[in-house]
């Protein structure tokens, strides 16, 4: 199954209406989201799975929309596949990562 990319225009546009029906999930490392963060999303490194992953359904629905960020898009996308594989039926990868989101949608936050 191929996972689902959504823009970061199209994410800025969401994150600008009522989003309290999305789950959004930042993988980046924590010393990352010192650097450049977006508000409202939930911290998960993939480094830290150990910890969180045990109760990770109880705190996510799966049948709700859940919008993964990294840095450029390719840890997101690994944790798409994750949540794909645990049976989430509305994940998309966010193509680009905050780098992108950095340059496209917020040239005043920080790039690294």
């Amino acid at each position: 199954m191929s996972i689902i990319q959504i823009t970061v225009q199209e994410l800025a546009e969401r994150l600008a209406g009522e989003h309290q029906d999305l789950q959004l999930i930042d993988v980046r490392e924590r010393h990352e989201v010192e650097i450049a963060a977006i508000a409202d999303f939930t911290i998960l490194p993939l480094s830290e799975y150990e910890e969180w992953a045990a109760d990770f359904k109880e705190k996510f629905d799966p049948h709700t929309e859940t919008l993964v960020l990294c840095h450029h898009g390719m840890r997101s996308a690994q944790m798409c596949q994750w949540l794909i594989e645990r049976g989430f039926t509305n994940v998309k990868n966010i193509d680009g990562g905050i780098d992108a989101y950095a340059y496209i949608v917020d040239p005043s936050m920080a790039k690294y």
